[in-house]
């Protein structure tokens, strides 16, 4: 099958200026760009002055457990996302030891979502990978093996140290993960039970991880109060270990610390020049999105989700939640503080009978079921078995613009799929290009298509695809730069964006005149040596 996208802007994901051309397809595979003479093609498509650019690749995926159950991921597929990188904030699907399953599909819920659809008795990386490819996934997937996953396997749940020995099996696990094509290591700081690790136990694990030429990617410990020394903590990991480092969701949140803005970019210049390889991802709010749980102290989680479902029964542990969360607990990220009760909102929650409260605030809730904000969110936590998911407001604007800047930064979504999203589940790619692009020139077109492409398949070593080139993988989104806009609100996120007109994933039309095409073509990406590759 041999397909010719004619007349074309080509903005080819290398961050030179875009120019004007035709696009040759030969099965999978961009067999030439730019003055290209016609070929007897199978099919001719002419653009008419459309931008032609790789396919988006969306480095902090949360559709771990929907590609099994849901594989075509519109969502992604519909904003010209053809490659996710899955199995971040240390939380995610594999492994998993049969002997943890309901206690950690508690715990994954409200990050990724609850299914009875699927076989739960996978146990690895590699058999979770073979699931993903059974299902026939709508874009490529890789995966970064969780921290949290490792943690349990090895010791269980609990809030301590690893004995040597139980380090020394966290560090065999990670390697037998990579070898079966992780492409890193993610760890979520502020998520049980990768929060009750310590500095050392991170190092060793990425000492290994480093062996294969993979990344750390962290939600590091603190993105408020004390997010200079998180960012020095996962800059020294780097420097003992060797590792890639790539900081999930870059961000500062809470208005008393956007003063520290200047010290965490000094941070990141200073790293890099000692020769330590740090880049991070973006999505382009002011708003971020998790479970709802984290706000309780980590102390309320030690021993799993079904502990901290007891404590939140008990009325003198909820008076000594409520004290944490209204105080404070040192190196802790206290999202009361820096969001307020009514700077957060539930998104999602798995029982019908509590869908009244989506969209509301912690402040609304509380008013809705006659009572006090923190007791109504105990309540719910507790009858929804954690599993609830939360918008919650941080920063600003120009926050925003200032790190879409910065030459480490490769744009992502960090959509949770379930109840009422985020937003950047169906928009933070287009939002880019029509918001900071073309509104209001934060980025040039090609700066920003090469945050969305190359610099993302630089950064986690994925083999020939983020460019248009001869002989890379014909992931292609071609979009109207006019009038290519996010449509999703906060209040009605469920919307495609608009100006997405056609949308290759290796070679296959996913998107045709704006039109999803109900075809799957996506690959497992797995690590095979130094590289990312299908």
């Amino acid at each position: 099958m041999k397909t010719l996208f004619k007349n074309g802007l080509i903005i080819d994901g290398s961050g030179q200026q875009p120019y004007k051309g035709n696009i040759l397809i030969s099965e999978d595979t961009i067999t030439a760009a730019g003055n290209v003479l016609i070929h007897d093609a199978d099919l001719e498509i002419d653009l008419n002055g459309l931008a032609a650019a790789p396919g988006f690749i969306d480095t902090h995926s949360h559709s771990d457990l929907q590609v099994l159950s849901k594989p075509q991921i519109l969502p992604k597929i519909m904003q010209g996302v053809t490659t996710e990188v899955l199995g971040q904030d240390g939380i995610s699907m594999a492994p998993l030891p049969s002997q943890y399953i309901e206690p950690w599909r508690e715990n994954l819920a409200g990050l990724d979502g609850e299914s009875n659809d699927i076989d739960w008795h996978y146990a690895t990386t590699a058999n979770y990978l073979s699931m993903i490819s059974t299902a026939q996934p709508g874009p490529n997937e890789c995966y970064l093996v969780p921290h949290g996953n490792i943690r349990m396997e090895a010791m269980g749940l609990d809030d301590r140290r690893p004995t040597a020995a139980e380090l020394q099996s966290m560090c065999r696990i990670v390697q037998r993960e990579m070898e079966s094509g992780a492409v890193g290591l993610s760890s979520g700081l502020i998520y049980m039970p990768c929060a009750y690790s310590h500095t050392q136990e991170l190092i060793e694990i990425c000492k290994v991880v480093a062996k294969y030429n993979g990344l750390f990617v962290v939600h590091q410990r603190s993105e408020a109060d004390t997010i200079l020394d998180s960012m020095k903590e996962i800059i020294e990991i780097g420097r003992q270990s060797g590792v890639q480092i790539h900081f999930s969701h870059f961000k500062v949140c809470g208005r008393k610390n956007w003063k520290y803005i200047d010290d965490m970019l000094r941070l990141l210049d200073e790293g890099k020049r000692e020769g330590i390889s740090i880049s991070f991802d973006q999505y382009p709010y002011v708003a971020g999105s998790t479970m709802l749980g984290v706000i309780l102290p980590p102390w309320v989680y030690d021993g799993g989700t079904e502990a901290a479902l007891k404590r939140l029964k008990e009325s003198s542990l909820r008076q000594r939640m409520i004290q944490d969360m209204e105080q404070g607990i040192s190196g802790w990220d206290d999202f009361i503080d820096f969001a307020g009760l009514s700077g957060i909102y539930v998104t999602s929650v798995k029982h019908k009978r509590n869908e009244n409260v989506i969209g509301l605030n912690l402040v609304q809730l509380g008013k809705l079921r006659n009572t006090d904000p923190y007791n109504a969110t105990f309540d719910l936590l507790l009858d929804e078995d954690n599993a609830v998911g939360m918008v919650d407001f941080y920063g600003t604007e120009d926050h925003v613009k200032r790190f879409l800047q910065r030459p480490e930064m490769n744009a992502c979504t960090d959509g949770l799929l379930n109840g009422k999203p985020h937003p950047r589940v169906y928009g933070a790619f287009p939002r880019i290009l029509g918001k900071y692009v073309r509104k209001e020139n934060t980025l040039s077109l090609p700066e920003a298509v090469y945050k969305m492409t190359k610099k993302a398949a630089d950064t986690f070593h994925i083999h020939k695809r983020g460019q248009i080139q001869s002989g890379y993988y014909a992931d292609l989104t071609i979009f109207n730069k006019d009038t290519v806009i996010d449509n999703g609100t906060f209040t009605n996120p469920m919307q495609y964006p608009s100006g997405i007109a056609y949308v290759m994933v290796n070679g296959i039309m996913a998107v045709e005149q704006g039109q999803y095409m109900n075809q799957r073509s996506g690959k497992v990406l797995r690590k095979q040596g130094r590289e990312v590759k299908a």
